[in-house]
């Protein structure tokens, strides 16, 4: 059998065949030859016979190629049909076959001229590029002739005179327009003549892992720079020292990715294949064997912390009044004549010591060695649980009950929250 429901055609005939004429039809019979034939006949009965064997072979031929393509069809799709990420988490199949290098380069294009480098004259520095620390800022706002850029607070810290380079090597003078330490990000406003194009923000709640994104910044001084790679983790918290002092007071949610951030890159923008801006790069993880640990703020969370600095100069978050170190810090951990003299019954191994108060919790009565052990009833073992417990549950105005020990004795009392005063 045949591809085809009719039996398979065949041009020779079986030399035991032996004719039988009935009239002018001659019937092949095994056992005989075949001693008349009519030559005309004999001939188009073969070429019609090769004509049905060529074109039964042709279509099998199709059939067969056709069904062979289906069957290996999503092997070799992906590369020229493949899903490629967009801003918006990467589920979009694009409308039509696109290199993702092409995206890549379309997605730098975009962004790139949105992206300058910041340049940090500190107090008490020349105003020379060598005295000078760098970074990085995104354009994300132009209104009446002014230009507003985001980047991190640990980019102009201590700042005395501030720069903005733009990817064509223009130099702008920049001002200050707020930053907030707990977030880590910063507004500078500039002149918006001769400046790029207003970067896109993205939804950075749409983020997936492995998702290709790009860093672009300044590291090194080199501005300008593209890296690659792609999000290693959406929602990656990391415990940070808010003071350097190697206490971790503030627990920052962060995107990781693989893509190469180095120093100066701070403040740049992580960006998806869409050319929308997801993230501000802020730190990297710097270690003997440690490779490919790059963090960003999300974006959405930075527009939260961006809005409040346009509006108010500041972030407004409640404010206690105290200065505290951890009971139990191992950094720097009290000795024995320092618990003796706060005299803490045997149970309290946990909590955190006013070194100073002032603002509510002065005008409440704290004072300089009290130990901290509950907000609200809930425990409160370090400056960690103190602050996320004010910053997430509480606002400017509301009332806190307060559990401390004194001299060995715990004690309560009411603090009314105020804003942090400048």
């Amino acid at each position: 059998m045949g591809l085809f429901g009719d039996d398979f055609y065949s041009t020779k005939v079986s030399r035991r065949a032996e004719p039988v004429q009935k009239g002018k039809l001659q019937i092949l019979r095994p056992g005989g030859r075949d001693r008349w034939q009519n030559p005309r006949r004999s001939r188009s009965g073969i070429s019609s016979t090769v004509k049905v064997a060529v074109i039964s072979s042709v279509i099998s031929s199709i059939v067969t190629v056709t069904l062979f393509s289906f069957i290996m069809q999503p092997a070799s799709v992906p590369l020229s049909n493949a899903t490629i990420g967009n801003g918006s988490g990467g589920g979009a199949p694009s409308a039509q076959a696109v290199d993702p290098y092409d995206r890549i380069i379309q997605a730098a294009e975009k962004v790139r001229p949105s992206v300058v480098s910041i340049v940090n004259h500190k107090t008490g520095s020349s105003l020379s590029m060598e005295d000078s620390a760098l970074g990085s800022g995104v354009i994300f706002k132009k209104e009446e002739g002014t230009a507003y850029i985001m980047t991190n607070h640990h980019v102009v810290e201590g700042a005395s005179d501030l720069e903005i380079v733009t990817v064509d090597g223009e130099t702008h003078k920049a001002k200050l327009v707020g930053k907030d330490r707990v977030s880590d990000i910063a507004v500078l406003s500039t002149e918006d003549k001769g400046l790029g194009a207003v970067a896109e923000i993205g939804d950075s709640s749409k983020l997936k892992r492995g998702q290709t994104v790009l860093a672009i910044g300044n590291p090194l001084g080199l501005g300008g720079t593209l890296t690659s790679g792609i999000v290693s983790y959406t929602d990656r918290i990391l415990p940070v020292s808010i003071n350097q002092d190697g206490v971790y007071d503030w627990e920052q949610n962060v995107i990781q990715t693989d893509a190469a951030i180095n120093e100066g890159n701070s403040g740049g923008a992580l960006v998806d294949l869409n050319g929308k801006v997801v993230g501000i790069n802020t730190m990297k993880i710097s270690d003997t064997g440690v490779e490919g640990l790059g963090f960003a703020i999300p974006m959405n969370e930075v527009m939260k912390t961006v809005d409040s600095l346009l509006l108010h100069g500041k972030v407004s978050r409640p404010y206690l009044g105290v200065y505290t170190v951890d009971l139990s810090n191992p950094y720097a951990p009290l000795d024995d004549e320092q618990r003796k003299d706060l005299k803490l019954p045997s149970h309290v191994d946990s909590g955190v010591v006013v070194l100073e108060a002032s603002g509510p919790a002065s005008e409440a009565g704290m004072k300089l060695n009290d130990v901290i052990t509950e907000f609200d009833g809930q425990k409160i073992t370090s400056t960690l649980d103190l602050r996320k417990y004010l910053y997430d549950k509480k606002k400017i105005g509301d009332t806190i009950e307060v559990t401390f020990y004194r001299d060995g004795k715990a004690e309560k009392v009411s603090v009314k929250l105020s804003d942090k005063p400048e």
